[in-house]
């Protein structure tokens, strides 16, 4: 296997053409200018581009693009951080054979671009989620509303007593509790219901109607 890695950040190139080729792959150059790249890519055949998405000047996507209006023959891969759904997409909508992440481990890279060189189209394992649902045209999912019934039966009886107004005090002499575990079911009670403060909470319970009025 014949790569041309493209990446303007010197020390991972380095480093990524020293690893290839303990693996046996050969590398026909690790280059940082996208000029020199897409000449690389035009002479020297590579059996596959590892190109960077986010390049100074042209960018890993117009690079590739200019590849495939050239009618360039080449497997080319995405090397990179992003695990954006737009990077994704617009990559493999621009002819990219593979969109792969930085961070991946090396035996699953190199089994990556075998698969790449032999045809298939591969993406990094984290991102087919993120890929399936674009296919499918599904929106991202909605983070989860707070709820008051999330709060235990404990939280619930603490939050009423917020509502009345009483201290952590008042509320741990009444319940028998100490203090310093009414301040944890308080703490618990906020983040549950996305406030900042036990002012907002109380509101919350009145607005709500949570609490039986005497």
């Amino acid at each position: 296997m014949r790569v041309l890695l493209i990446d303007d950040h010197a020390l991972f190139r380095v480093g990524l053409l020293e690893l290839l080729e303990r693996r046996g792959i050969e590398v026909i150059d690790a280059v940082g200018d996208s000029d020199v790249g897409l000449r690389l890519t035009r002479d020297c055949a590579p059996d596959v581009v590892l190109l960077d998405l986010r390049m100074p000047g042209p960018g890993g996507l117009a690079i590739l693009k200019q590849i495939r209006t050239e009618g360039l023959d080449r497997c080319v891969a995405m090397l990179t951080t992003s695990t954006e759904e737009a990077d994704l997409i617009a990559s493999l909508q621009a002819g990219a054979n593979g969109y792969l992440l930085k961070d991946m481990e090396p035996d699953e890279l190199v089994a990556a671009l075998t698969d790449i060189v032999a045809g298939k189209t591969v993406v990094a394992p984290e991102l087919t989620g993120i890929l399936a649902r674009a296919v499918r045209q599904e929106p991202e999912p909605a983070p989860k509303q707070p709820a008051p019934s999330d709060l235990t039966p404990r939280e619930q009886e603490i939050l009423c007593h917020l509502a009345a107004g009483q201290s952590n005090k008042a509320i741990a002499r009444e319940l028998g509790i100490s203090d310093g575990t009414v301040k944890l079911h308080v703490k618990a009670i906020l983040r549950k219901l996305a406030v900042h403060s036990r002012v907002e909470a109380a509101v919350m319970a009145v607005e709500q109607g949570l609490c039986a009025r005497d």
